[in-house]
């Protein structure tokens, strides 16, 4: 399931285009190990009362989001809504819901897309997830004069785990290089709303040696 990821360096020189168009075009890294319960019902699908789509998933699925928020607001805001993207994800995938509104909300173009695909996958191998996956390191950076903010951080999937929706079989692995992933968010703010941020393209690197310890 893997697949081609768009360069890092390229990811950041294209900031100054899709920060003013929407989308990019580069193909990401596999999401794996992501889960869920295998009951799609176990999602809440409605919204929030602050307008924003409800992010909740089964008992048995843990995002676990180990950094400091920095000390800029805008910052802060792009590495949360980084956070909630990748959350949104995980409801996808728990819905067995391609087009689930959460992911949709807190992306535009290659990021979109990237996310429909990697949920498209667990759905056509009948596929949800069940326990902890770790986020942490994570570190924000502006990108050139725009307001874009790149958003970096490391991934631990070793307590993340397929498992079937209709056995309910959970497909064990063990912990190794393989588990260590770095994420890396290109941001931007929302039209007309400072403190919601959109991604517009993710790179995913796996096998990150400087994500294991």
């Amino acid at each position: 399931m893997a697949r081609r990821t768009l360069p890092l360096a390229a990811l950041t020189a294209a900031a100054a285009l899709t920060l003013t168009a929407c989308g990019g075009s580069g193909e990401s890294d596999d999401i794996k190990g992501a889960g869920g319960s295998a009951s799609a019902g176990a999602t809440d699908k409605g919204e929030e009362k602050d307008g924003r789509p409800s992010l909740k998933l089964p008992e048995d699925v843990q995002l676990a989001f180990e950094s400091t928020p920095p000390s800029d607001s805008g910052h802060a805001a792009a590495l949360t809504d980084a956070e909630n993207y990748i959350r949104a994800l995980a409801h996808g995938i728990v819905a067995q819901d391609p087009e689930d509104k959460a992911h949709q909300f807190y992306s535009e173009g290659q990021a979109t897309q990237y996310a429909k695909e990697q949920i498209q996958q667990w759905v056509d191998g009948e596929w949800t997830a069940t326990g902890k996956d770790r986020y942490y390191r994570a570190e924000t950076a502006d990108v050139g004069k725009s307001k874009g903010v790149l958003v970096t951080m490391c991934r631990n999937q070793a307590e993340y785990f397929g498992k079937n929706v209709k056995t309910g079989k959970v497909e064990r692995t063990e912990e190794s290089l393989k588990s260590y992933q770095k994420f890396s968010l290109l941001m931007r703010p929302a039209q007309g709303a400072a403190e919601h941020w959109v991604v517009q393209q993710i790179e995913v690197q796996g096998e990150v040696k400087e994500c294991k310890g």
